[in-house]
């Protein structure tokens, strides 16, 4: 869209959101072209988004990614405190009342 310096100077905050829509703006001194406000980002489309499918085959993970930090990678990543400490504790089993009057 064309506008005059005149109407660019009243009407600047529009102008931007139309570039930030991603219009072109162009200001114009009479008939001659001076300048063009153009959005320094592409615009984010709007509207609904579909994230569903959208990194598939893209992302990729080794068999052992989500297996449990050893203490040694605890501390070359800097959690060296969470190998000192027992994040869960051991499973005791109790032998049930007949099994302890045997």
């Amino acid at each position: 869209m064309a506008y005059t310096v005149h109407q660019a100077k009243t009407h600047f905050s529009r102008l931007l959101k139309e570039a930030e829509a991603g219009k072109e703006v162009i200001v114009m001194r009479g008939t001659k072209p001076i300048a063009k406000i153009v959005a320094i980002e592409a615009p984010v489309p709007t509207g609904k988004r579909h994230l569903a499918g959208t990194y598939r085959g893209k992302v990729s993970w080794t068999e052992g990614a989500f297996d449990p930090m050893t203490d040694q990678e605890l501390i070359e990543c800097g959690w060296g405190y969470m190998a000192e400490t027992t994040v869960i504790k051991p499973v005791v089993e109790h032998a049930t009342s007949a099994e302890s009057h045997k």
